[in-house]
């Protein structure tokens, strides 16, 4: 299925030289701050948060009135018509009439792909459950970019909730474009990272090791990604109990990095950073909020001058076939075509990723 507008749900979804399109914008955007005052004059964006939000959705809003646009939105579905029952298709396409660009946060995995399908204007994801985070990570990659000065030939190490991580997921999937990245992933057992995204840093050539101790890790790194360990994601209290201490980033373990190593987190920090590590030069996490409203400009100004459709179902449309992930948005907007990839007896669902095992 292609629609006829430009969007950005998953950043695979473009070249590496798209990419790095972004990110020079950025740089520049961030060293001429002036140049953009009245990009996107006349402009409205709406922000669609369905789920809590404070960089995203401020940097989103601070971005736009950068660029000399406006914008409306909610940040809080109890207070729309979504507290009454209206599905994600009917106010999506309603405040795409009001917008020129749509930025979607949403709980559930491929809600900004299922909002895309029907929305009379771009859409740009904000984080989709536990699935994707594109601004995130071209923010990331902004952060590398200005702090290390490359994007390859890194040693990257990830931390914590590497399972429900949906920046981790989608750093691992960019990363691992660039040439010469190699992945250590420190986490428990029931935080791993999933295999899907495991299989893509493979396909692409790059290696990863997983271990369970940053101690162990944290002087071979260039730069360490911590994460919290994210209680929403959890079944139940006693098993977000079970993991929340496990890392902890402290004056200890730091002592033991590389004195050009840099920390970054997507934020927010909740106890896996000691606070007097906000003094060390080498953590750049604050920093790293601010170039995300730079990524965000130069992002809301590409999408709304690019007028190339994109293709958002690929797959084959299975009607008999259920994606199995229960947070999957197609088990919850039901009016949605069920499109699967792959071949075989084992398929992945083209919104959230979910393996399938077919039955015959």
């Amino acid at each position: 299925m292609i629609s006829k507008y430009s969007h950005l749900i998953d950043l695979n979804d473009y070249p590496l030289s798209w990419w790095n399109k972004i990110i020079e914008l950025g740089h520049d955007i961030k060293i001429h701050p002036q140049r953009y005052t009245h990009a996107c004059d006349g402009k409205i964006m709406a922000t669609l948060f369905y789920e809590p939000s404070t960089r995203t959705q401020m940097s989103f809003q601070s971005a736009m009135i950068r660029l000399g646009g406006s914008i409306i939105g909610f940040d809080n579905p109890a207070t729309s018509s979504v507290s009454k029952g209206e599905s994600l298709k009917d106010t999506t396409k309603i405040v795409s009439n009001y917008a020129d660009i749509l930025i979607v946060r949403h709980p559930q995995p491929g809600a900004a792909k299922a909002a895309a399908l029907t929305a009379d204007c771009p859409v740009i994801n904000a984080g989709d459950g536990g699935h994707l985070h594109p601004t995130q990570t071209l923010t990331d990659l902004l952060t590398l970019h200005e702090e290390k000065g490359r994007l390859d030939n890194l040693n990257i190490g990830l931390c914590g909730d590497l399972v429900n991580g949906r920046t981790v997921h989608s750093l691992c999937k960019a990363l691992s474009s660039y040439s010469g990245n190699t992945f250590v992933l420190i986490s428990t057992p029931q935080l791993k990272l999933p295999s899907y995204v495991k299989d893509i840093i493979t396909a692409s050539g790059s290696n990863f090791t997983e271990v369970s101790s940053l101690d162990e890790v944290i002087n071979d790194l260039d730069m360490l990604y911590m994460t919290r360990i994210q209680r929403e994601r959890f079944a139940s209290e006693e098993e977000y109990l079970a993991q929340k201490d496990t890392y902890v980033l402290d004056a200890k373990k730091m002592s033991r990095a590389r004195k050009d190593m840099i920390v970054m987190h997507p934020m927010p920090i909740v106890d896996e950073i000691a606070v007097d590590i906000d003094n060390d030069s080498r953590a750049v996490y604050f920093k790293q909020a601010k170039y995300g409203m730079y990524v965000r400009m130069a992002l809301i100004m590409t999408m709304l001058e690019r007028d190339k459709p994109t293709q958002l179902l690929k797959g084959t449309t299975e009607h008999n076939c259920v994606c199995t992930n229960p947070n999957c948005i197609t088990n919850a907007e039901y009016y949605l075509p069920k499109s699967f990839y792959g071949s075989g007896d084992t398929v992945e669902c083209e919104y959230c990723d979910e393996r399938i095992l077919l039955e015959h």
